[in-house]
Parts: structure tokens; C-alpha cells; sequence
């Protein structure tokens, strides 16, 4: 259920601009004709369910840090950008190489970053929305000026590859963006509107069991893999997102018109079929990596917006609609004006 959500200050002290942005996902490619091999599934059957051709997969070794860690030196290589200075890091991953330390403090480390506040975000395949909301909250306030946000995952360390209706969807990859303060109060705000909420009672639909043997009286499956029901995570997400994009567009007096690009969470592509007849956003003009990345959850979204990126799509005050939802039920969608980036 949507409630009225607490609009951004009418005039905050300051305002947050993206100034950089970088991604990277495993070179190991794994196809349907290889599943194939591995379970009772083809690439019919896939592709047609699901929309995803192949996807990648981390090496044994390649854990969420490193994907996280790659994805920033990416952005450094491509724009050249300082880090000493970040005060604020947020890996957004349901995936964290342990339940402690954080993920967020293994990058900190690696990048010699010496006064940060390091902190995983724990919003399943929402994660990377939740973490531009929080981060351009916290530089709003004056609280912090300048913000690395990463969502990475790597979905293929909790699959299980004995279960040809989940196995078929994940992989594994990150994205990275840098959120700068500007003083400019003339400037126009990055992120001007959004919505968020949750449904607990969702919960035993789509989880990864850890300390827990039972939710809500029942006892939980899957032995520390990932567990999902599909028809319902489907259900959930094409009745709940059409309901946000549409209060998105009315907080800012818009229309699906005025929006440039739409940027969901890359769960499967029928889902995304369906949101896109449902709000009327066109399905061309929709960004999406699932064909050959899968879910790759925190990080789908990302992903989609470096390629775009690196393609030249985005042109300078563009609107994007950005919208993710996952296990919890979690669901949070965001505006956002576009700035062009200067690569270094």
C-alpha cells in the first residue's frame, strides 16, 4: 500500500549532482546452451519466460568487494576522479562477502579512503535507488559533501543450480556512481522526486535464509541459497510499480510524455513488458540489461545507466525515471535530471 510520501525540502541547504559514473561485470559468460547441460531447461524456454540470453559469473574467488572494487576503478579510469575526499560510501548488495565487516569498509580499505562513513544498504534489487535517495539526503542536509554509491551483487555465490526456475535468472556485475555537493543555490536539483515503501508480508516469497529457520511460523527452504517464487514476485511487481511511477508523475506535475528514459529494475524482461503497457511508458525507450547480464540485482539499474552512457544516449537536462523493487517486499522509484559527465 502507497502512503503520501514526505516531499524534499522546499529549499535544502544544498543539492547533490552525479559527476561520475562506472560498472563492470565478470568476464565468465554463462549461456543457455550451458544450462542446458546443467539442468532440464533450454533456450526457448528461457528466453521466452524471461527475456535473458546469458549472463555472467564471477570467478570462485570474485566476491561482491571485488566486483564493487572494479566498478570503481572504472569510473576512476574514466573520469578521473579523487577519492581521498569521500565521506560518505554505501555498498547497496544483498550479497556481502560476510555479515561483518561490511562490504562498504573492504572498499574503503582497498582505496585507502581514511574518513568515511562506510555502510552496506541492504534493499534486495531496490538497493541501488535506495542508496541515491539516502546519499543525496545526507548531502542535502550539509551533513556529508561528497558520496560513492555502489550497488553490486553476485547473485551466483547464493543460486542454486539445482533449481531450473531461479538458476536460469542471476548473475552477477556492480555499478558505481559519485554524488558531489554544489553550493549553487540556482542550481536545478538532481533528484526532485520519489517514493518508497515496503510489504513485509512479502517476505516468504523471495529470500535467502541465514540465522532464521522459519519465518512467520513456516520453516524456511534453500540452506543459505536463494529462494524465490516467481508468480508472486511477478504479481507483486506489476500491480506496485505502475502505482509508484504514477506518484512519481503527479508529485511533479508530469506525464509519461515528459519522460526521457525509464530505468527499472532488470528483474526479467515480461515484467518489464508489462510495466511499460501498464504506465504507458514505450517499451523503446526503456533501458535494460537482462538479455545478456540476467538479474543481477542491486546493480541492474547501474548498469543499464553506464551503458547508456557509454553509448551517448543522455543528453544534458534529460529526465530519467528510476524504479526498483526485490525481496522484502521493497519498492522505491526516483526522478532524476540528467547532467552531462565530463570524462577525464
Amino acid at each position: 500500500m502507497f502512503t503520501e510520501p514526505v516531499l524534499p525540502m522546499s529549499g535544502p541547504r544544498y543539492r547533490s549532482r552525479m559527476t561520475a559514473i562506472g560498472s563492470y561485470v565478470p568476464e565468465r559468460i554463462l549461456t543457455n546452451a550451458e544450462l542446458e547441460r546443467m539442468i532440464d531447461t533450454n533456450d526457448e524456454w528461457i528466453v521466452q519466460r524471461t527475456g535473458i540470453r546469458e549472463r555472467r559469473i564471477g570467478e570462485p574467488d570474485e566476491f561482491t568487494s571485488r566486483l564493487a572494487i572494479r566498478a570503481v576503478q572504472n569510473m576512476q579510469e574514466r573520469y578521473g576522479v579523487a577519492l581521498h575526499d569521500v565521506d560518505l560510501l554505501l555498498v547497496c548488495t544483498s550479497t556481502p562477502d560476510f555479515s561483518f565487516p561490511s562490504t562498504a569498509c573492504l572498499v574503503q580499505a582497498h582505496f585507502g579512503i581514511e574518513q568515511t562513513f562506510a555502510l552496506d544498504l541492504s534493499a534486495a534489487c531496490a538497493g541501488f535507488v535506495y542508496g541515491l535517495h539516502v546519499a543525496d539526503g545526507m548531502i542535502a542536509s550539509g551533513m556529508h559533501r561528497k558520496a560513492l554509491v555502489i550497488g553490486a551483487d553476485a547473485l551466483s555465490k547464493i543460486a542454486d543450480y539445482t533449481d531450473r526456475t531461479t538458476c536460469i535468472l542471476f548473475g552477477d556485475g556492480a555499478a558505481a556512481v559519485l554524488l558531489e555537493r554544489t553550493d549553487d543555490p540556482r542550481s536545478e536539483p538532481a533528484f526532485f522526486s520519489y517514493t518508497a515503501g515496503s510489504d513485509g508480508n512479502g517476505a516468504a516469497h523471495l529470500y535467502r535464509s541465514n540465522t532464521a529457520a522459519s519465518l512467520n511460523g513456516a520453516p524456511l527452504r534453500g540452506d543459505g541459497k536463494l529462494v524465490q517464487n516467481g508468480r508472486e514476485v511477478y504479481k507483486f511487481a506489476v500491480q506496485t510499480v505502475p502505482k509508484g511511477v504514477a506518484e512519481l508523475l503527479a508529485q511533479a506535475g508530469l506525464t509519461t510524455a515528459d519522460i526521457d528514459w525509464f530505468l527499472p529494475h532488470s528483474a526479467n524482461l515480461r515484467i518489464i513488458e508489462s510495466i511499460c503497457d501498464k504506465t504507458g511508458l514505450p517499451l523503446e525507450r526503456t533501458l535494460h540489461t537482462i538479455e545478456r547480464y540476467g538479474n543481477t540485482s542491486a546493480a541492474t539499474i547501474g548498469l543499464a545507466m553506464d551503458e547508456a552512457v557509454r553509448m551517448g544516449r543522455f543528453r544534458d537536462g534529460d529526465r530519467l525515471l528510476l524504479f526498483g523493487f526485490g525481496g522484502g517486499f521493497v519498492h522505491g522509484g526516483l526522478l532524476m535530471r540528467w547532467s552531462d559527465l565530463k570524462e577525464g
